[in-house]
């Protein structure tokens, strides 16, 4: 994810794989997914699942 990047610090690390995973999470979209992010999917309100 980082390859050939210089890092300042472990905290600096740290906060960009936290901002990564939101993102991941958050806001990137999926076509599989109706083009709703994986937490838009999980938490729309639909019929439950059985």
């Amino acid at each position: 994810m980082y390859y050939g990047e210089e890092l300042v610090s472990y905290e600096e690390l740290k906060r960009r794989i936290d901002e990564y995973i939101y993102w991941y999470n958050h806001e990137r979209s999926k076509e599989k997914l109706a083009g709703l992010s994986p937490f838009e999917y999980r938490t729309q309100s639909g019929p439950p699942a059985a």
